[in-house]
């Protein structure tokens, strides 16, 4: 880029933007990463320094930046249609989407309700599960029970169910009572292997049984991140935990609600994380590598027994939700191709090499000092830095040790966006083993860097 076109550019961004989950003030003097191009992989400075996407552009893109198929189908379609409203009116993307994604989930799921992202998806799957209940003559059954450590999106209701205080605490006077249970935190067993994750599980179950005993009757649903808790630390959870959890809720007439929005299509090895456990949950939210990360869609499926419950010839049970952008037809069509490219290319199959060598890679990073419970589900892998590794002892906040890495990462052409001390990696299917080389090492050379 013309170098007087990078600074105005910058200089705007600056007077006029503020980023998410940014300290703005961290910015007063110095410049955002202005970036220019992506091509698979990597994105591309305003000056061409190229860095590997390592956290797939805030966990979203899945088949690689500027992938041909994609461009095409949207291309395709916006010669035929770009927008319509989605009520009162349908289009063929929207239907065979959906028709695929009941094919795709977990079995039981029939139905499809579209938004527009993640926290809507969430929202969705809250509203229909209360409303539920108050269309059977349950309406005591009003709150919601949710993980320690949870992240769900950051409108009102999801941060209701959010249990990361560092996001979530300071909105807690707009929120609804929800019941907060402890996470089954696999970093947090006393023995390692098979022992160590059912004894785990089996604690935090029995959380979750006492709080059914008592509260079941007012709980309309119980919300949880399969197998991986995403900005709460890539907290990795045990199978048995959500084979459990399965049991508890159709024990105790509770909704098992699964945010998919970070896990779906295919990042943690298989297509959905649920499958992980063999379980299929009452209501299932999905987003971000929904379109392959290209453009915002989100979609909430459910089982047939909730949908029949707004099926009816009164007008007053009508699921009054919507929004402007419900089943985009541009985004269907994106989803569309997606899937198709799963299909045709193999694409879960030729993952598995790549996450084989991220657990070699993993190893390898184990070993280095700083570094504590390297930890890894398909393409996500992560791992905690520390003072003191073996005696877990934190290094002091104020050395923002996260932060260091992050600007460490640019040096090295890695973007990194550690949560806290926790470096992560949430890498697209298309990456190689090569790749995840490559990754590894500018990574170490990043820690050195950083801690010496």
């Amino acid at each position: 880029m013309e170098v007087n076109r990078k600074r105005e550019l910058l200089e705007k961004d600056r007077a006029y933007v503020w980023h998410p989950f940014t300290q703005m003030k961290d910015y007063a003097n110095r410049d955002h990463v202005l970036i220019e191009q992506a091509d698979g992989l990597f994105l591309y400075d305003a000056d061409g320094r190229r860095y590997y996407d390592t956290v797939s552009s805030w966990w979203c893109n899945l088949h690689g930046h500027g992938h041909p198929r994609i461009k095409a189908a949207i291309r395709d379609q916006l010669d035929a249609f770009d927008h319509v409203m989605f009520s009162g009116l349908t289009h063929a993307p929207g239907i065979e989407l959906a028709e695929q994604l009941v094919r795709l989930t977990p079995e039981g799921l029939t139905r499809v309700f579209y938004s527009d992202n993640g926290s809507t998806a969430v929202e969705v799957a809250l509203k229909m599960s209360f409303q539920y209940w108050q269309h059977r003559g349950r309406t005591e059954k009003t709150t919601f029970a949710y993980l320690d450590g949870s992240y769900h999106g950051d409108t009102l209701g999801a941060v209701s169910v959010g249990g990361v205080d560092r996001y979530h605490a300071l909105f807690r006077p707009l929120l609804f009572h929800g019941h907060r249970l402890p996470a089954p935190d696999l970093r947090q067993a006393r023995t390692a292997g098979a022992e160590g994750e059912r004894e785990t599980a089996d604690q935090a179950l029995a959380a979750v049984r006492e709080l059914f005993e008592r509260k079941g009757d007012t709980i309309a649903g119980l919300i949880v991140e399969p197998m991986l808790q995403g900005a709460g630390g890539m907290i990795m959870t045990p199978a048995a935990y959500l084979q459990g959890v399965r049991e508890l809720c159709s024990r105790y007439g509770v909704h098992l609600i699964a945010d998919e929005v970070a896990t779906g299509f295919g990042r943690t090895g298989v297509m959905f994380a649920c499958e992980h456990a063999g379980v299929s949950p009452d209501i299932l939210c999905l987003s971000k590598g929904l379109t392959a990360g290209i453009m915002p869609l989100a979609a909430t499926l459910c089982r047939e027994e909730l949908y029949a419950a707004f099926y009816d010839e009164d007008a007053a049970k009508t699921f009054f939700h919507g929004h402007s952008f419900t089943g985009n037809p541009v985004a269907c069509a994106v989803a569309l191709a997606s899937l198709r490219l799963f299909e045709e290319e193999r694409v879960l199959e030729r993952a598995q090499d790549t996450i084989a060598a991220l657990a070699d890679a993993l190893r390898g990073l184990a070993r280095l000092p700083h570094v504590a419970h390297a930890r890894q589900l398909g393409l996500v892998a992560a791992f905690d830095l520390y003072l003191d590794a073996e005696r877990r002892q934190p290094f002091p906040p104020e050395r923002r040790i996260g932060a260091a890495m992050y600007e460490a990462g640019f040096e090295e052409g890695l973007i990194l966006r550690p949560l806290g001390d926790t470096l992560y990696y949430w890498l697209p299917l298309s990456a190689t083993p090569d790749d995840v080389r490559d990754i590894a090492a500018r990574t170490e050379r990043a820690l050195r860097r950083v801690l010496g």
